[in-house]
């Protein structure tokens, strides 16, 4: 039906408020965002009902004047009049989508303990801070650490968030239900040395969001409990018992280093490589304090510090 062929001019692009349109020297090329849409129009004279084609296939139930789209594609129309007489197949609309960009909230996890010297029964403490450090806000975060068994758990406590002991895995489980950017959240584990060595453990955080620095998820800590045991007292009366500053556990370190001071701050012993076999020499009954280092393992020396009491008087 040449007669009743129909002039068919090219579409009308609608663009919605989010979509992003280019002309070039091809078709003209509209860019959406994931999730959104643009409604394209066909212009044409005597038309009755239309035909929308994707990348040259029919869009089923697509036979109005108007169509919403959604998904990237060439878009192309044939207009059809009362007589059934088609146009020419229009020119093309080209429809990009632009995933959306997803959330990003960089995780880091930084594991730190008491700086004090612990021994076998000493109670001391892990602090764990998370810091969202991305633009987005973090969710769904999950801390996990698993205790060593040279420890156990005595407590922990955290104002964020909700914490768990699995007994059979021995890991703390902090879950956080959100972090805004730039913000931080602690929680403090108590625990106490069960037996001497060196203590190692890892806390790892995750979060919903896609986390573009994986670097800093984890963080491992190393402390060393040494099986020392400092006496606040002794007697050097010539009893034969106890008549030595004699601390229990020191034989295993060679290395180490005594210092006793007297309340004035003036040193009054002071030894390398200890052997347990200080009396007091002349000093008088009083309360003195000591500093003792060890070298617990590598290069690391362990510090203690606390007070004695020295007793003449036979007991």
């Amino acid at each position: 039906m040449i007669n009743g062929k129909i002039r068919f001019a090219s579409g009308l692009l609608l663009l919605s408020a989010t979509a992003g349109f280019a002309q070039s020297t091809g078709p003209p090329v509209v860019t959406i965002k994931q999730g959104s849409s643009v409604k394209l129009r066909a212009n044409s004279v005597n038309a009755t009902t239309y035909q929308w084609l994707r990348n040259g296939i029919p869009i089923q139930n697509a036979t109005l004047p108007d169509i919403e789209v959604k998904d990237a594609g060439t878009y192309k129309v044939v207009a059809y009049n009362k007589e059934g007489c088609e146009s020419d197949v229009s020119d093309a609309v080209v429809v990009l989508v632009e995933p959306v960009n997803p959330r990003k909230a960089d995780m880091m996890v930084k594991k730190d303990a008491d700086l004090r010297s612990v021994g076998v029964a000493d109670i001391y403490e892990y602090q764990i801070v998370v810091t969202n450090k991305g633009a987005d806000q973090a969710t769904q975060i999950m801390v996990t650490d698993v205790l060593p068994p040279e420890v156990t758990l005595e407590q922990f406590l955290t104002t964020t968030g909700t914490a768990r002991y699995d007994n059979g895995s021995r890991a703390v489980n902090w879950e956080i239900m959100s972090l805004d950017s730039g913000k931080t959240a602690q929680i403090n584990i108590r625990v106490k040395a069960a037996s001497p060595g060196l203590v190692k453990n890892t806390a790892t955080v995750t979060a919903f969001e896609v986390d573009p620095d994986l670097s800093n998820n984890s963080s491992t800590h190393e402390k060393t409990i040494v099986d020392i045991m400092v006496p606040n007292v002794f007697t050097p009366n010539g009893d034969n018992k106890n008549d030595t500053f004699m601390i229990p556990g020191l034989e295993k370190y060679e290395a180490n280093e005594l210092t006793i001071i007297n309340r004035w701050g003036a040193t009054v012993y002071s030894k390398k490589g200890y052997k347990n076999d200080w009396t007091g020499d002349s000093l008088a009954e009083g309360t003195y304090y000591y500093l003792l280092k060890v070298k617990a393992g590598g290069n690391k020396w362990e510090v203690y510090k606390g007070y004695v009491t020295l007793l003449r008087g036979k007991r």
